[in-house]
């Protein structure tokens, strides 16, 4: 399959990206409107510059940023016959799991053991009373990713022989600007530089470990395969994004929509999250934060990734992400 032509439609005056062109090394570059984008290593006379670096300085150089994107003699390139790559490469992925309401009654009612004797409304309600209490009681869940799973938001997304039950699960991600721990709720969006488009595929077969039930979930088997992360296209900045508790997640299979609901079914917003996780860890510049998957999910539908599958992401003012599966050659 020809890969996905990018397309620089995103909320805002610019976005943040990963390019390349052939044979060469990736640059960090300014994208604008127009399919136009600007080398940030000639833009600020930094030629070892890295995404990463930019969030590592982002209220330093903000102001620049903007500066440049609105500077129409400075040395824009156009965007096509370049590839572009995950927009970041963060040093630590913190992920949050049965984050959406109504995702994670599916999923319950999906994985009922078969001798439950609810019917699939008591089992619904009963659920659903768990969420609410989870929600008041301020107890998000959290896990770590790895950063070797991140792949680019147009590149083929191989699925692992040993994957039964691959499937999808689109998220908001938020990229950390100014270092994190143990801050408020209050404060902690001062710390979120932008946001940008994840999806975190599982393997459904292994997220449970049939042999040690105690354990619990397996995250690493489960969800970090080599590619399991499409990221991107574009790293929006914070400012440009009015209200990320209310932007659409919509994923398409093969051209029908599966996943379409707004992030105002979220349990926990990104403040709550970014403030919980800082209890715990360190948040640092560059670091992704996954806020979890809506309804929509292959194992609710019945019917699981395979090979030649096109997955089309998208998430109100971020872009859209194009990957194609491909079965792991043997």
């Amino acid at each position: 399959m020809k890969p996905a032509a990018a397309s620089a439609s995103f909320s805002g005056p610019f976005a943040l990206g990963s390019l390349c062109a052939p044979d060469q090394a990736p640059f960090p570059a300014l994208v604008i409107p127009g399919e136009r984008v600007l080398d940030l290593r000639a833009a600020l006379a930094e030629p070892a510059l890295t995404t990463r670096q930019i969030f590592e300085r982002w209220h330093e150089l903000l102001p620049r940023l903007h500066e440049l994107a609105a500077d129409t003699a400075a040395g824009w390139q156009p965007l096509e016959g370049l590839r572009v790559q995950a927009p970041v490469e963060p040093r630590q992925i913190f992920q949050s799991g049965a984050n959406y309401r109504q995702h994670v009654i599916d999923l319950e009612v999906a994985h009922r053991a078969p001798d439950d004797p609810r019917t699939v409304e008591e089992a619904r309600a009963e659920i659903a009373a768990v969420m609410d209490r989870r929600a008041a009681e301020d107890l998000p869940y959290a896990f770590i990713g790895l950063p070797s799973a991140i792949t680019g938001p147009y590149d083929d997304v191989v699925l692992p022989s040993w994957a039964e039950q691959p499937d999808w699960e689109l998220e908001l991600a938020l990229v950390i600007g100014r270092p994190a721990q143990r801050v408020s709720v209050e404060d902690a969006l001062d710390h979120v530089a932008g946001y940008t488009i994840a999806n975190d595929l599982t393997d459904r077969a292994t997220v449970f470990r049939r042999d040690m039930k105690a354990i619990g979930t397996d995250w690493l088997r489960s969800k970090n395969a080599p590619g399991f992360t499409p990221l991107g296209p574009w790293i929006v900045p914070a400012g440009s994004i009015a209200d990320p508790s209310d932007l659409r997640v919509t994923l398409k299979l093969n051209g029908d929509t599966m996943q379409d609901e707004s992030t105002k079914d979220m349990l926990f917003g990104v403040a709550r999250l970014v403030s919980y996780i800082s209890q715990t860890a360190q948040l640092l510049p560059g670091d992704l934060v996954l806020t979890g998957s809506p309804a929509g999910n292959g194992i609710h539908w019945g019917r699981l990734l395979r090979d030649g599958d096109v997955m089309e992401g998208s998430i109100t003012g971020l872009g859209v992400q194009r990957t194609r599966c491909v079965a792991e050659a043997l």
